[in-house]
């Protein structure tokens, strides 16, 4: 009985710092939402695909193209126009562009 107990707070325990270091790995980046096929005119871009636009330090813009799951589908697309945002979630990296993986995306408000 006592192993089993003890067997129970150690998955609990794990479980609880899983859900931990993922919330450490989420970002919010603020700025705004355009079409990487209708707006951003990429030539790669074969079907509409959000793209947020972060102005860094440098004056440059930094792109996350943004994952479609169920978060960025209820935010849906932008297609021709753009819309500012903000977007938490999770930042990666694949075939040389930055995605990010929205937990939340927001219009922030002016």
């Amino acid at each position: 009985m006592r192993f089993m107990a003890r067997t129970a707070a150690v998955v609990a325990l794990a479980v609880g710092l899983a859900a931990v270091l993922v919330a450490a790995d989420e970002v919010t980046l603020e700025g705004k939402i355009a079409c990487a096929k209708c707006t951003l005119k990429k030539a790669d871009a074969k079907e509409c695909q959000n793209v947020l636009l972060v102005a860094d330090g440098d004056g440059k813009t930094a792109e996350y193209y943004i994952v479609v799951n169920e978060v960025a589908e209820e935010f849906g697309e932008v297609c021709t126009n753009t819309t500012k945002a903000r977007v938490t979630g999770a930042v990666s990296e694949k075939d040389g562009r930055k995605w990010i993986t929205a937990s939340k995306v927001e219009t922030p408000k002016s």
